[in-house]
């Protein structure tokens, strides 16, 4: 989810190599889609014009009428919208109130230290972790009241954590170096206990206020904690490590970006971009990490740490992954093939062990959504890989779903497929199994187990739509459309545009929806339209092809969620590189907005504090709490100013205070359904 990875100052030719660069299958022509659509209109080539409006609206489907709001309420979005923000502070509509909860460092378990920018690797074990994402509420015994919070922690800033290096003069994603090149294996073990998941008891008191409560359930899932792989991965001996000899075990969880929840109540959390954190050396480098971008760099360096580390080297080691055939105990050449799944958590046991489920694909898993279940039939999730040009993917279970005996064991047997966009606003799944669709020996895929290991290759070969940066999936209750952010892809050339990502140079992103044929989700064929295209009035449309406005302007929509009552919440993740610079500045903060699915209004609900993406979103069964993240306020402080002390952003706090990733919580003066 994250926008822009910056690594340190020397490392130009990883800034350069953000994302690995290759040259993507030939697109559909734009005018061509349109035209076969609709071919009695006209299309406009080179501009927005009715090319862009055609894209839209084209599934047929229940549409309440409406009218088309101008800021105040209306229909389904029953609130005034909030301008654009520029300001350190978090903005909420006429007749809310929000709440700071749990930020960064609130103690949790253990001995519940309390919070210091200095805590030590131990202490911040005990307490929230970084750089809030994902996130669900589980109620407890069905309460709005009471409940277990669940969130994602995708990584953390080591200039905030570490402040005996605030004079380097280091940007967000720098780390501090020892004179020798090395890092201090304590300040790398307090940012792999930054990582992970956090699990808090909270409860809302009389006073209206949210708290969290002491309590066995709460844990803490870092970069350290034993993990197990199911599915057909499992034993592989591309899993065996020094670790775990018999491939069976792994450890740890990074990089954990959005999230799921399965209709049997556990949850899932997402490994996103775990290739920053592993180091390979120039060689023979096999298709399962190039094809990653695995290579001679990387942001974190946490594999500098072992020299120092004594007998606890090898938890940094690990994330060197060079051939080391002359010191089998010291060779971590598989080390990140136990990266980049989805990994399941039981938030009511504390004892439980998490599950890689292997059968999902490995990736940049930006998220997991469900489409809903019903006796006796498969299980049906949909994930985005958050890179430029890479895939939407399905998985469909092979054992039916019976609510008396569901469990995640459903997701170790099935078929994954990618997604095919084609020009005519049809769509095919793509089964990624052997001997199907240009999969086989010949192209490195003779089994299962290869496919999954390398599931973008094996996309690439099945010839799957690559898209502009897959982001989170949500599905409209009511209709059972089901809608994908794409955040942007400025990498994307005239020549590649086209279809369901038809702008070239995309620096603003959209979304697309569609419908599976026979609205049966297990379909092997669907229709597609976009829903949104974000930017400001010359290139933002709504779904009717409205320009977008003062009340609506977005760009990079990232998070993504349906409520209850079908409102879609869209939340958007510019880079701190980019927050109110150049083509972004009308923008301003990162913000969340609402949209109604049927008529296509859109209004900015929320805007953040300075240099901090929106992200997560749920709310109470009863709807009248909405929780969503802040993640880091701040980051988009320059290395200059930060060496100077002065920070963009010192929210939650205020004065002089460190900025801290949190959950805010939103509610209503009059206790009413948020958004209604």
């Amino acid at each position: 989810m994250k926008g822009t990875a910056i690594p340190g100052p020397a490392d130009a030719a990883f800034v350069a190599n953000e994302e690995p660069v290759r040259t993507p299958v030939k697109q559909p022509d734009f005018e061509a889609v349109a035209s076969a659509r609709y071919p009695r209109r006209s299309v406009l080539r080179g501009g927005l014009g009715l090319a862009i409006a055609s894209l839209f609206g084209g599934l047929p489907g229940p549409v309440r009428a409406r009218q088309q709001g101008s800021g105040g309420a209306t229909g389904l979005l029953g609130f005034e919208a909030v301008p654009v923000s520029r300001a350190d502070t978090a903005v909420v509509p006429p007749g809310y109130r929000i709440q700071v909860l749990l930020p960064w460092g609130e103690p949790i378990t253990g001995t519940y230290p309390a919070f210091s920018p200095d805590n030590t690797a131990a202490e911040q074990a005990m307490q929230m972790g970084a750089h809030h994402d994902g996130m669900h509420f589980f109620p407890l015994a069905g309460s709005s009241r009471e409940g277990l919070l669940v969130v994602n922690h995708e990584y953390a800033e080591p200039r905030l954590m570490h402040r005996a290096a605030a004079g380097l003069g280091l940007v967000s994603f720098d780390v501090p170096l020892r004179t020798d090149g090395s890092r201090d294996p304590d300040q790398v073990l307090k940012e792999m206990h930054a990582h992970g998941v956090s699990i808090v008891h909270i409860r809302r008191d009389d006073d209206g206020q949210w708290r969290p409560l002491r309590d066995s359930l709460n844990r803490r899932i870092t970069a350290l904690t034993p993990m197990v792989f199911s599915g057909p991965l499992r034993g592989d001996p591309r899993l065996q490590t020094a670790y775990s000899p018999d491939g069976l075990r792994g450890r740890g969880t990074l990089n954990n970006c959005a999230n799921g929840v399965t209709p049997w109540n556990t949850y899932l959390t997402c490994e996103e971009n775990w290739r920053y954190y592993f180091v390979r050396e120039p060689g023979a480098i096999p298709a399962t990490l190039s094809r990653y971008g695995v290579g001679p760099l990387n942001a974190w360096r946490w594999h500098l740490a072992a020299a120092n580390a004594g007998e606890a080297a090898d938890r940094y080691a690990r994330f060197d992954a060079t051939p080391r055939a002359d010191s089998p105990q010291q060779d971590y050449r598989n080390e990140p093939h136990a990266f980049g799944w989805v990994v399941e958590v039981d938030p009511f046991d504390p004892a439980s062990t998490p599950v890689k489920r292997t059968h999902l694909g490995r990736f940049a898993h930006e998220s997991v959504v469900f489409a809903p279940v019903r006796e006796g039939e498969p299980v049906v999730l949909y994930s985005g890989d958050d890179s430029m040009f890479e895939y939407i993917y399905k998985f469909v279970s092979t054992r039916p779903w019976h609510a008396a005996s569901a469990s995640g064991a459903l997701l170790d047997e099935g078929t994954l497929y990618a997604a095919r966009f084609d020009s005519d606003g049809s769509g095919e799944w793509l089964a990624l199994a052997p001997s199907v669709n240009g999969l086989g020996p010949e192209n490195g895929f003779a089994t299962l187990a290869d496919i999954l290991l390398n599931t973008r290759g094996a996309a690439d070969a099945a010839g799957a739509t690559p898209m502009d940066r897959p982001e989170w999936g949500a599905v409209d209750p009511g209709t059972g459309q089901v809608y994908f952010t794409l955040t942007k892809n400025t990498r994307r050339s005239a020549g590649q545009a086209g279809g369901a990502n038809p702008r070239a140079d995309n620096a603003m992103g959209q979304i697309v929806r569609w419908r599976e044929a026979g609205n049966d989700h297990a379909a092997s064929t669907f229709t597609w339209d976009l829903f949104l295209l974000a930017g400001d009035p010359d290139s933002g449309r709504d779904l009717q092809g409205r320009p977008l406005g003062a009340d609506n302007l977005l760009a990079n929509p990232d998070g993504l969620w349906f409520d209850a009552d079908r409102r879609l919440w869209i939340q958007t993740d510019i880079s701190d590189l980019d927050l109110n610079k150049g083509r972004y500045r009308p923008m301003g903060n990162n913000a969340m907005l609402a949209a109604d699915p049927d008529t296509g209004e859109l209004r900015r609900f929320f805007t953040g504090p300075a240099g901090a993406e929106i992200t997560g979103c749920v709310t109470t069964p009863d709807q009248t709490t909405l929780f969503i993240n802040v993640q880091h306020p701040g980051a988009s402080t320059s290395a200059e100013d930060f060496a100077a002390g002065r920070m963009d952003s010192h929210w939650p706090g205020g004065g002089k205070s460190v900025p801290r990733s949190a959950t805010v919580v939103i509610t209503r003066d009059d206790g009413g359904k948020i958004g209604a």
